[in-house]
């Protein structure tokens, strides 16, 4: 099995600080990751970077081209990839096989995993090849400071899950600057009524009603949970990739192969080869 994570979220939400800190921490525990770059107006990267779609398309030379502005000419470039994607992503991916990890770092506008087609068809892309893919959509930990901030990311979360149907880790990035870190437990596994009277706290009395029906959505397909990320500490990055692996299934495999030769009996009937 091949195993990827497609990291997700708004645009200055910590992916590729993330990247960066599961490969330093796959590299220390000697698991071979590669990171790939989907973001056509990156400029310099803190990790090293195997497979870059800027080798096939820049966000400058569109806009340059095209006379488009920088989020026409990310999505024209993101359509580009769409349309490219078993030529050029294909030909990319040859080289990795049985047992490879991929970090793939995307862009940071969420209208392209909320409804747009350019991730949906990626992903497809990716499980017809045999990958096996787990969303990680970041969140920055600011979200906690208001309630209505919060709702909204939360409902972002939720709208990527919907769009790309896959196994999903939602995570709070930048806990170590968060200032106040004892508030992030009560938003782990948000309770609906306290949802619920904070915006009616925060927002007029002519809101009460749609609040009402946001926190009912989010309570009823009560999927949207978040796992906060400090990466000062290594056992916070450790309990993530804890979460995802078992999302992912990454590992099931080879466990079942060890245990199945493990317990094959001995043709001889018990005694060494010699």
């Amino acid at each position: 099995m091949k195993y990827a994570q497609l990291v997700v979220g708004p645009a200055g939400s910590g992916k590729s600080t993330y990247c960066d800190t599961i490969k330093q921490h796959c590299d220390a525990i000697s698991r071979p990751v590669h990171v790939v770059n989907l973001d056509p107006a990156a400029e310099e990267f803190k990790y090293s970077v195997s497979i870059d779609v800027r080798d096939l398309i820049t966000l400058d030379d569109v806009m340059e081209e095209m006379q488009l502005g920088p989020n026409g000419g990310l999505l024209y470039c993101m359509e580009y990839l769409e349309e490219n994607l078993e030529e050029w992503l294909g030909e990319e991916l040859q080289p990795y096989g049985d047992d490879d990890y991929l970090l793939f770092d995307c862009p940071g506008q969420i209208e392209l995993y909320s409804h747009l087609s350019v991730f949906r068809t990626f992903v497809d892309y990716l499980k017809r090849e045999g990958w096996q893919i787990c969303v990680i959509y970041c969140l920055d930990s600011q979200f906690i400071a208001e309630m209505p901030k919060f709702i909204a990311g939360s409902l972002s979360a939720l709208s990527a899950m919907v769009q790309l149907e896959l196994p999903h880790v939602n995570v709070l990035t930048k806990v170590d600057l968060c200032k106040n870190k004892d508030a992030l437990e009560s938003f782990r596994f948000p309770d609906p009524l306290e949802m619920r009277h904070e915006l009616d706290k925060q927002t007029g009395p002519h809101f009460r009603r749609l609040n009402d029906a946001v926190v009912g959505l989010l309570d009823d397909f009560a999927m949207v949970t978040f796992t906060p990320l400090d990466i000062s500490e290594e056992e916070s990055v450790e309990d993530l990739m804890l979460q995802v692996d078992m999302a992912i299934q990454y590992g099931e495999d080879q466990e079942v192969k060890t245990q199945e030769f493990g317990d094959m009996p001995d043709p001889d009937g018990g005694g060494p080869d010699y």
